[in-house]
């Protein structure tokens, strides 16, 4: 199995149009081209996790966190970034990183949380913006639905929870045909050409973009294709930060912090004040998730889970939401198993591998 091909099946489902601007998610070490004999997944890549590969004949370590976000100016060895670099490349060791487009995914890090923890009813705490087109095309009415079900089937036309979404207007075009032009109606150099045609619109996800045009293309009937293809600011309700869903039912907060110790496997919750209510709307984010607190308290959320909060931002919660802060690495490290998922049903009789090894580098004295 080639390299492209395990990197195809992660894009599938994380498409790397999602990650933020300043993550670098993807190849990090490689060649698409290459054999791939074996996959570690993992959360972080560090010189143990390359040594683990190497004794367990993985030539792939796929990771949620990318080891390079900066460009390189050289490998001599000078720090830890360039000797890991160094030594994947001796040992013909590829690396591949899903970030943040994993976090913004459907089904993505969050997800996993939500599942975790039971959560239902779950939506989007900030969904991304600027990630939608609108396509409009004219076709000639013996075409529609052949260029329509061309369209759905390349993956436009998606609503939340809805396919094959379209808006349609009957109309009658107009066109004058050059005297070089291969018409699909009417004769070269002729008469202006009048002829009944359907205006379909449909929404395009950005990273389908070049595959909706190129079934367009392919599908309808003209030598000259017209459509316009505008950008929306619309939410995608599918895609973005966060998360936020109901328990089963309501919790005291005494008996919900033991659950969530338990649930996300974590030495310690930093928390602030609890606020004497009941527990059942929880709000999420994986890693370091303090930007999403004024989505989580608009949500009506009773608990916000993620990591890395600092000092001061606690206090932000102003008895109107529980942060509990359970950690970084404790806040992902479901993701290889979310990353095994994806993989064992893409590739069933290949050998994929959880690491054994902790990457967390936070201790703590208990």
């Amino acid at each position: 199995m080639l390299l492209k091909e395990v990197m195809n099946a992660i894009e599938q489902v994380a498409p790397l149009h999602y990650q933020e601007e300043y993550d670098n998610s993807g190849l990090q070490v490689g060649n698409p081209m290459a054999d791939i004999k074996g996959i570690l997944l993992t959360l972080d890549v560090t010189e143990p996790v390359i040594d683990e590969a190497i004794e367990r004949g993985c030539n792939l370590i796929v990771a949620h966190h990318p080891i390079i976000f900066k460009g390189l100016k050289r490998l001599s060895g000078a720090n830890s970034i360039e000797k890991m670099v160094m030594k994947a490349i001796k040992h013909d060791i590829n690396i591949y990183a899903a970030h943040t487009n994993l976090d913004n995914a459907p089904n993505g890090v969050n997800s996993m949380i939500a599942e975790k923890l039971g959560l239902q009813q779950t939506a989007i705490l900030a969904p991304m913006q600027g990630v939608l087109y609108k396509l409009y095309t004219y076709v000639p009415a013996s075409h529609t639905e052949l260029v329509r079900n061309a369209l759905f089937a390349a993956g436009a036309g998606n609503i939340g929870k809805y396919t094959n979404c379209s808006y349609n207007t009957e109309g009658i075009g107009s066109f004058q045909l050059g005297e070089d032009s291969q018409p699909y109606i009417g004769t070269a150099g002729g008469p202006t050409q009048w002829e009944q045609e359907t205006k379909i619109e449909v929404l395009v996800p950005k990273h389908l973009k070049s595959q909706v045009l190129q079934a367009l293309r392919s599908s309808h009937p003209y030598e000259e294709v017209a459509y316009e293809l505008i950008a929306l600011q619309n939410t995608h309700q599918e895609l973005g930060a966060g998360l936020v869903g109901t328990l089963a039912a309501p919790m005291s907060e005494t008996d919900f912090l033991p659950y969530l110790k338990e649930r996300m496997k974590t030495n310690c919750i930093r928390h602030t004040a609890l606020r004497g209510k009941e527990v059942l709307k929880v709000a999420v984010c994986g890693g370091s998730g303090s930007f999403l607190l004024p989505q989580a308290i608009a949500a009506g959320a009773d608990f916000f889970i993620t990591g890395d909060f600092k000092y001061h931002q606690f206090f932000d919660a102003e008895g109107k939401i529980v942060i509990a802060d359970i950690g970084h690495y404790e806040s992902e490290q479901f993701t290889s198993e979310l990353l095994a998922r994806v993989l064992n049903e893409k590739f069933p009789n290949f050998a994929i591998l959880l690491s054994l090894l902790s990457t967390n580098p936070v201790n703590y004295f208990c």
